[in-house]
């Protein structure tokens, strides 16, 4: 049984959810927790600034990202040991989910440290409800490997009887989209991509569609993919 060392003086790291696009789309208490706690890990502290600005936090910032996540995991834990909490963020959505925030929690889990989620947007979530696929089953996937095992990954899922979700680079949609197809069969299928944001794009259909729709449109910025089972219940009209 977990026991945050109650009594002790130790900071807690907030998991702070923040907008995927819209920034309007912050909780009040997401707002209220990056305005007292003393110090926020921003995993692009340039792009955080704008969010921060907007509701007028002057709290300090420091980098947290892939690549010093190892650096940084030490001193974030002296501060929070200090008795000093902290928020983390990332560029958009829920830290945690493909992205270092993951580390971070386990270190302060192994520390004792209470970890405290403060809920929001994800993009994936949001791209689920507005898909029109199934979302009483879905797997989320996140990024599959840009080079080697990305067959062997889709292979060992064909199976699943449910929404499958995978986030993807737009250099490398239609790859995928192809990958896919090949793999899984034509099925029904949905595109979210700039989701809340002004360009934002949902497209729907089957595979062989999205692959013939992006293959004469060049996509632009992070892409949602969704992929139905094969029912004809869930495909598209």
């Amino acid at each position: 049984m977990d026991d945050y060392n109650k009594g002790e003086n130790i900071g807690v790291l907030y998991i702070v959810s923040t907008p995927i696009g819209n920034l309007g789309d912050i909780t009040y208490r997401a707002v209220e927790i990056l305005n007292q706690v003393p110090l926020i890990a921003a995993e692009d502290t340039r792009h955080s600034r704008k969010l921060l600005s907007r509701y007028g936090i002057e709290t300090n910032l420091i980098s947290y990202f892939e690549h010093n996540k190892f650096r940084r995991i030490p001193k974030i834990l002296n501060h929070l040991k200090s008795g000093k909490s902290l928020a983390i963020i990332t560029d958009a959505g829920t830290p945690g989910i493909s992205d270092p925030a993951y580390k971070l929690i386990r270190g302060a889990l192994a520390e004792n440290i209470r970890v405290e989620s403060v809920p929001g947007p994800a993009a994936f979530l949001t791209a689920l409800v507005t898909s029109g696929l199934p979302t009483d089953r879905f797997i989320f996937e996140g990024f599959l490997p840009p080079k080697k095992g990305r067959k062997l990954r889709i292979t060992k899922i064909r199976e699943e009887n449910a929404t499958i979700i995978y986030y993807e680079n737009p250099k490398r949609l239609l790859r995928t989209l192809r990958q896919l197809n090949e793999i899984l069969g034509d099925r029904p299928a949905v595109v979210a991509r700039e989701l809340t944001k002004v360009h934002e794009e949902i497209k729907r259909g089957t595979l062989s569609e999205l692959i013939s729709y992006f293959t004469s449109k060049s996509p632009k910025g992070e892409c949602i993919i969704l992929i139905g089972k094969d029912d004809p219940n869930v495909y598209f009209n």
